[in-house]
């Protein structure tokens, strides 16, 4: 019967004696089995290296996260066989787990946006426990966020912002494969130009960790995709005609300091500032200042 048994593993991470380590647990289908179990990390797209194996009674298995067995950024297999002590050589077919990966993420993996103000919430997280070594400043993981503009708009304006520049991991318990979380926004540049849509990455780079583990550390870039809108135009013009952003046409000609234009969400408002210039001839008045908060 060993050939139909269902072993089932899976991945999670877990804090042993304040040492990080992936367990691979298993269910138990029968008792006096034996099980082999095969660590493995993905080099290629389809091709696995081995780095641990274990033969045990135990229904779990462990791999302390260290240098010398994987990197931070690898993504991590667990492959079963079962067999009985007197009979060796009859096993069950291998069972292998979901790839685990190790190391820094953000949730989601991509962001498709648009040039509307709104900000969308990025979390940028651990999949793995964060060790403390004793020194005040190594219980957390500082990372430092950048933005990369691609192709052909490196020049101009940039394409996205973030809330903040720095965030710190700190160490919580690891649960539904986070072990240290934070949370940011990124919004969308509004330009005021009809660029097409446009594509930008942000990164995560740990710094001054002590742990060269984490110091060569970089985690995978997350892929925002920005949707070009249109632009509103106002306008003020000559003596002077006004159009509003919705295309209503009206005339002004009064002379003063008037409120031209003013958001109702953000602190943004224009002033115009209005002379006489039609002398005795007729009541004109024409703009001769204008201030943009």
């Amino acid at each position: 019967k060993l050939p139909s048994l269902v072993l089932q593993p899976v991945i999670t991470p877990e804090l042993v004696q304040g040492r990080a380590h992936l367990k691979c647990t298993y269910s138990s289908p029968g008792r006096g089995l034996h099980y082999t179990v095969l660590w493995s990390r993905l080099v290629t797209p389809g091709r696995q290296e081995q780095i641990q194996q274990d033969t045990t009674l135990q229904t779990c298995s462990y791999l302390e996260i260290s240098s010398g067995h994987l990197q931070l950024g690898d993504t991590v297999f667990c492959t079963v066989t079962a067999f009985l002590r007197d009979t060796p050589e009859q096993r069950s077919f291998p069972e292998q787990s979901k790839g685990f990966y190790a190391g820094i993420k953000f949730l989601p993996e991509s962001l498709h946006i648009a040039e509307d103000g709104k900000e969308h919430v990025l979390t940028i997280l651990s999949t793995v426990p964060i060790t403390c070594s004793g020194h005040n400043d190594s219980c957390k993981i500082t990372l430092q966020l950048s933005t990369e503009d691609l192709g052909d708009q490196l020049l101009g304006p940039p394409n996205i912002v973030l809330s903040t520049c720095q965030v710190d991991l700190v160490p919580a318990p690891c649960s539904e494969g986070s072990c240290a979380a934070a949370v940011l926004t990124v919004t969308a540049v509004t330009d005021f130009t009809q660029d097409g849509n446009r594509v930008s990455h942000i990164k995560a780079k740990p710094v001054g960790h002590r742990d060269v583990l984490w110091r060569t550390h970089t985690s995978k870039d997350v892929k925002v995709t920005v949707r070009d809108l249109p632009t509103g135009n106002c306008y003020s013009f000559t003596d002077p005609h006004i159009i509003t952003f919705d295309g209503w046409r009206y005339d002004n000609y009064k002379i003063g300091t008037f409120l031209l234009c003013q958001s109702t969400s953000r602190a943004f408002e224009v002033h115009v500032r209005q002379w006489d210039c039609g002398g005795h001839h007729s009541a004109t008045a024409c703009n001769c200042g204008v201030a943009a908060r």
